[in-house]
Order: structure tokens, then sequence, then C-alpha cells
């Protein structure tokens, strides 16, 4: 008879701490994706941010043969807008008759 007889038992982790893991590791590439998508949105509002720059220093130099001489000329007259929170706009002209150079850079979230 083997009633007296040891079984060596082997060791299982309950079911609720590999649903625990499993959980966390589903949340962890969760907030990694939204993290991936909000700097994917943030560089597609640059991109959008330079071009709409670019398209009113055109037109202003098409319409009045001149660019520019500052960013709030082209807000005033030309109806550009942008999150002055999201993004620091450096605007430098040479002359009237020379393209400005414009620098876009991406303000850190505090």
């Amino acid at each position: 008879m083997k009633r007296f007889e040891y079984k060596k038992q082997s060791y299982h982790p309950p079911r609720f701490i590999l649903s625990v893991c499993v959980f966390s590791l589903v949340l962890f590439l969760f907030v990694q994706g939204i993290s991936s998508l909000s700097a994917s949105t943030k560089k597609r509002q640059k991109e959008s941010l330079e071009n709409a720059i670019m398209r009113s220093i055109t037109y202003c130099y098409a319409v009045e043969g001149t660019y520019p001489g500052n960013l709030e000329y082209l807000r005033e007259n030309y109806g550009l807008t942008y999150d002055e929170d999201l993004f620091f706009v450096d605007y430098r002209t040479s002359g009237s008759n020379i393209l400005p150079d414009v620098t876009i850079i991406e303000r850190k979230e505090n």
C-alpha cells in the first residue's frame, strides 16, 4: 500500500499572481502606445505649423512684394495662429526681399 508514501508536489503559482502579471504587461504596453501616439501627434503639429508659416510668408510676398517683418504681422494680417504653450517660433529677417529664417522649437511639458 502507498498510504503513507510521501509525494513531492511541484509548486504552481496561484492564478491571481499570473493574472496580475499579465494585467501589468498589458497596462505597460497600453501606456507606451499612448505615449508614442502623443509624440507622433506633436510631431505632426510641428510640421503643420512649419507649413502654415511658410505658406503665410510666401502668400505675403506674393501679395505685397516684400516678406513680413515679424511674426506678429503674419498673425494680424494673414490669420496665422498656433499654440504658444506648445511651440516657440524664432522668426529672423535679413531684409524685405530675403526669405526670413524660421525656427520652431517644441516647449517642454511641465
